[in-house]
């Protein structure tokens, strides 16, 4: 089977105003699609290949039993994201609002599909999720974001703000604001990234991120060592982090990460900010599993979303592990996912056992 496909958008009209030229978005699908369908989008600097770990002949996401599709996250590279876009820049920022409404068309034009079983996403994943839940609440009948938020925190927010301006400084600019990219300078226009520039920028930010995709018990039991293999911390450091940042394109890590920062299921036409009645309007029953040691996407943020909620409707169970945002994605930590999977499976069959449908 090919890598992935492409579904041409044209020119895509962003939530901003502006225009995204030629748009497209990558996907990859498993699966017969007579097959309930389920949709499972891609996290922060994911290619869609990196979704794979969950899906499996034996696993809760089989495709002998649903049609699964893949669809990628404008600025990951493969839909359009700077690395392939040919058009003016900076390029523009691509809300949630947006991806999932390029998904959207995706899944009813391209593949002809009138209705999900579910959706369900790990990180960025999982705010697509909400963000599908609450955009087309009649459209599927259960949703599973997990190690993610209907909305970016305040803190989240900060978090972003240094893994930005770690990246940024090596270019010798700074951050434009929460989702707002690189600041302008006025009289200079924007200049692409040296080769220098990516290598030490990119550096950087993995090193900066190291602090925050795994907890301190993480750490302090030096599980880089005993689970993945690195003979210290520097090698982990160096060979894990820095490895994953450099395999990136600074912009389009970049256009992810205000994606990610602007990111609030409650910002569209039908909700006018207002967050609680996002929850209520939920209509999916959703299961959301926060890591019990994510230290930014703490359970609290989810034990929140779910009490806002109608009463029946969701329901919060904390993953038990020590590998904090990692504990849901990607594959690494093997006990948490079949944990994860058991979790999956038990929901989606209970569908089957309860009929619930959301129509």
């Amino acid at each position: 089977m090919a890598e992935y496909k492409t579904f041409h958008l044209g020119d895509f009209a962003l939530q901003s105003g502006k225009i995204l030229e030629n748009a497209f978005i990558a996907y990859k699908t498993f699966g017969n699609p007579k097959n309930p369908a389920i949709v499972y989008p891609t996290w922060y600097s994911g290619l869609i290949s990196h979704n794979e770990w969950l899906i499996g002949k034996d696993m809760a996401l089989s495709p002998e039993r649903y049609f699964i599709i893949i669809p990628a996250l404008f600025g990951n590279g493969q839909s359009t994201s700077p690395s392939n876009f040919g058009g003016p820049r900076p390029f523009p920022l691509v809300t949630m609002f947006d991806n999932v409404t390029a998904q959207y068309r995706l899944v009813t034009e391209g593949l002809g599909v009138g209705h999900l079983r579910a959706v369900a996403g790990w990180s960025m994943g999982a705010a697509q999720t909400y963000q599908w839940i609450t955009q087309y609440p009649d459209f599927m009948d259960l949703a599973v974001p997990f190690c993610g938020a209907a909305r970016c925190s305040l803190h989240n927010k900060v978090f972003l703000e240094g893994v930005k301006s770690a990246l940024f400084a090596a270019k010798g600019v700074s951050s434009g604001g929460i989702g707002n990219g690189e600041a302008s300078v006025v009289g200079e226009e924007y200049r692409v990234w040296t080769t220098r520039e990516r290598e030490v920028g990119l550096k950087a930010l993995g090193r900066v991120y190291a602090g925050w995709g795994f907890s301190q018990t993480f750490y302090r039991e030096k599980v880089y060592e005993t689970a993945l293999g690195f003979t210290g911390l520097e090698d982990f450091m160096v060979g894990f982090w820095e490895a994953w940042a450099l395999s990136k394109d600074p912009e389009n890590m970049m256009t992810m990460l205000d994606t990610w920062q602007t990111a609030d299921c409650s910002q569209q036409e039908a909700y006018g900010g207002d967050f609680e009645l996002a929850m209520r309007s939920i209509r999916a029953k959703t299961l959301v599993l926060p890591p019990k040691t994510d230290l930014y996407f703490p359970p609290e943020d989810s034990e929140y979303e779910v009490q806002c909620m109608k009463p029946g409707v969701g329901k919060c169970i904390a993953i038990p592990s020590i590998w904090g945002h990692w504990a849901g994605g990607p594959g690494d930590s093997k006990e948490d996912v079949k944990w994860l999977d058991s979790q999956l499976k038990d929901f989606l069959e209970s569908y089957l056992v309860l009929g619930w449908c959301n129509i």
